[in-house]
């Protein structure tokens, strides 16, 4: 059973105190809490524990979500860059010092950063098609500096809360459910172990990967279910009954 130690505050968006703007200092939903920037995190976490050995990123947010890329506004596109896929960036800038050599970093991205998901707007596929190219240049980086290893999951469908924001995750679950290889629902514990597996030495070799858990959807080439493929003898998985 994992023991959460400590939770920190943390606005992702911002990298240190002096990028915040006086009205965002001033918010109330900032009242109270302090130390709350990248960088502030970095050395509050380093008080307390001196070092780490693993670093998960797992936070996006598109303001502009459910717009078409066409009318997402450039306000909207920067921010879902900025909050999705930089501060990825500027974790590892910050964190990196106080990970101990052979750790591990691992991010969340999305198959709508290489195929299309109409509804997956506002900027939204172009983060993580972003996040996904920066995975692979901080592999070379951090590897190569720090000795530190770099992945990012693919995760497919998953009724989380965040996914739930997009409005239409359970017709992405049907899809899928429709049309991968492995028919059942993916579960988070399986995201979770491929995360475990990646942060730990058993994957000491492994950084710079998108690694798919999403019961091989992304290997997928058309949508089986589709009428034009109603001819054919599309294989389905068998209902097995369990043993009493």
């Amino acid at each position: 059973m994992m023991e959460i130690s400590k939770i920190y505050p943390l606005d992702a968006i911002y990298d240190t105190l002096e990028d915040v703007p006086e009205d965002v200092k001033t918010n109330k939903r900032y009242a109270g809490a302090s130390n709350w920037t990248v960088k502030e995190v970095a050395e509050s976490v380093k008080q307390d524990f001196g070092s780490i050995e693993i670093l998960v990123h797992s936070l996006a947010n598109g303001p502009e979500v459910s717009k078409p890329l066409l009318e997402t506004s450039r306000q909207g596109y920067l921010a879902a860059v900025s909050a999705s896929s930089y501060s990825f960036v500027s974790l590892l800038k910050y964190f990196i010092p106080i990970m101990n050599p052979g750790g591990s970093t691992i991010s969340l991205t999305y198959i709508a950063s290489e195929r299309i998901i109409p509804g997956y707007g506002g900027g939204m596929s172009s983060a993580k098609a972003a996040l996904e190219s920066d995975t692979r240049v901080l592999a070379f980086e951090a590897g190569r500096r720090y000795n530190i290893r770099v992945n990012t999951i693919s995760a497919g469908p998953l009724r989380s809360r965040a996914a739930k924001a997009i409005g239409f995750i359970d017709t992405i679950i049907e899809y899928s459910m429709a049309n991968a290889p492995l028919q059942k629902d993916l579960l988070a514990d399986e995201i979770g172990n491929v995360a475990a597996f990646l942060a730990s030495p058993l994957a000491s070799a492994i950084t710079g990967t998108v690694a798919y858990v999403d019961n091989g959807l992304h290997a997928m080439g058309v949508a089986v279910d589709s009428p034009a493929f109603a001819e054919l003898a599309i294989p389905q998985t068998e209902k097995r009954k369990t043993p009493a």
